[in-house]
């Protein structure tokens, strides 16, 4: 069973309870109509039901339609990306789309790249870094308090997932300001004075994160 709107078609999914006595009518994300009523309840008293109750699935659809597109706004590297379902088992980007299959696990593919993009910069930082620190390690995560992290004992620096949504200098801002710690362990005049040392926009990129 189908439900047709705007020259769309949208399931209609029914489950069938012994234990309801009503029917109810709901729109999850999925886009899809979910139907729940009696074991008894024929084919033919839903169809009705639904046709009685169109003026209202149609506005639970806009809603559910409008929560899905407020979803479809993509961050990468601090440009903002429409995303464009296709066919094809891939991922790539147009000039401000992003094109991929709905197959695609897409934080999958963020902390893939995240590996990739991550490692570079911390490497390309590494090297150009005024003072001599030991060689870090790199790990990736979400966190929801702080863009990174550096354990001065094991020389680990933790760097947060969602930098790879922000601006490019934003991840070196970050990775730089951790790298700084090998040296100062602690947010002195000296620590900021060996950030600025090695990066010298360090406070438009500080206000851009929020430092957390």
């Amino acid at each position: 069973m189908q439900f047709e709107y705007k020259d769309k078609s949208y399931d209609i999914v029914v489950l069938k309870k012994r234990t309801t006595k009503n029917l109810y009518i709901k729109v999850k994300d999925d886009l899809k109509i979910y139907i729940t009523c009696n074991t008894f309840t024929s084919d033919r008293e839903i169809k009705r039901i639904v046709d009685n109750n169109r003026k209202s699935i149609e506005r639970m659809l806009d809603r559910a339609i409008m929560l899905e597109e407020k979803k479809q706004d993509f961050y990468f590297l601090g440009k903002k990306y429409d995303i464009v379902y296709t066919n094809i088992d891939e991922v790539s980007l147009g000039e401000n789309k992003i094109f991929l299959s709905k197959n695609i696990d897409l934080d999958k593919w963020l902390k893939k790249q995240a590996l990739k993009i991550f490692s570079e910069h911390l490497e390309n930082c590494y090297e150009n870094f005024t003072r001599s620190i030991p060689h870090p390690s790199l790990r990736i995560r979400k966190m929801k308090t702080r863009w990174g992290v550096c354990n001065t004992k094991t020389y680990v620096i933790t760097l947060n997932l969602e930098l790879i949504t922000k601006d490019i200098n934003c991840l070196d801002y970050v990775i730089y300001h951790e790298l700084s710690h090998l040296v100062e362990a602690n947010h002195s005049k000296r620590f900021w004075a060996v950030v600025e040392e090695n990066f010298k926009d360090y406070k438009k990129y500080r206000a851009l994160t929020n430092d957390r």
